[in-house]
């Protein structure tokens, strides 16, 4: 089995942390795992994008090839949008709909999540209000991550939280709690 993922958002919002989540998860259970470099993490702002490729078997090349992704998750609605030709015809976008105006010709809002609901494998939610309004505004991406455990397939959504437990451990358990809960609001809401 195998799990090819790409990461998206901007700089600043936590794809990062998504990717060290899901990376240690992937090494406790002993999958092979490869990330190519995260691109735009040197400016806050600027695009962040991330390959990770999960498997049981050998992985030769950490790029993932247009057209071969399974999964995108991503914290901005225009980014996930961006690297929609690496999707393969089976594959799912993960979502936030709030959208980080982070360039001055951003695109008209409705014309993105019309262009979004559009396609047919596709979970959007607003994951900044929903953490917000559960009281973890800091924990959107981990949200994020919650909204997608399901669609990761080779790793469980019980693996995903207990390597939010490990990741978050040195931070005290405040942290981790608050952690594990935005993780569980984003598994839950998705219906599909």
């Amino acid at each position: 089995m195998k799990k090819d993922i790409i990461l998206a958002g901007v700089g600043g919002q936590g794809i990062l942390t998504i990717a060290t989540i899901i990376g240690e998860a992937a090494a406790v259970a002993g999958l092979n795992l490869k990330q190519a470099e995260v691109h735009g993490m040197s400016q806050r702002g600027g695009d962040v994008q991330s390959n990770l490729r999960l498997s049981t078997e050998i992985i030769h090349s950490d790029l993932i090839k247009q057209g071969a992704a399974d999964l995108i998750i991503s914290m901005e609605p225009m980014e996930a949008l961006r690297y929609l030709p690496y999707l393969n015809g089976e594959g799912r976008i993960v979502t936030s709909s709030h959208p980080y105006k982070n360039i001055p010709n951003y695109p008209d809002e409705q014309a993105l999540m019309g262009e979004l609901q559009a396609l047919s494998h596709v979970s959007i939610l607003p994951i900044e209000d929903l953490a917000r309004q559960s009281s973890v505004p800091k924990s959107a991406n981990v949200v994020l991550l919650g909204m997608a455990a399901k669609y990761i397939e080779i790793l469980s959504p019980e693996e995903l939280r207990e390597s939010i437990k490990r990741v978050f451990a040195s931070k005290g358990e405040k942290i981790v709690e608050m952690n594990c809960k935005a993780f569980d609001i984003g598994l839950n809401a998705v219906n599909e």
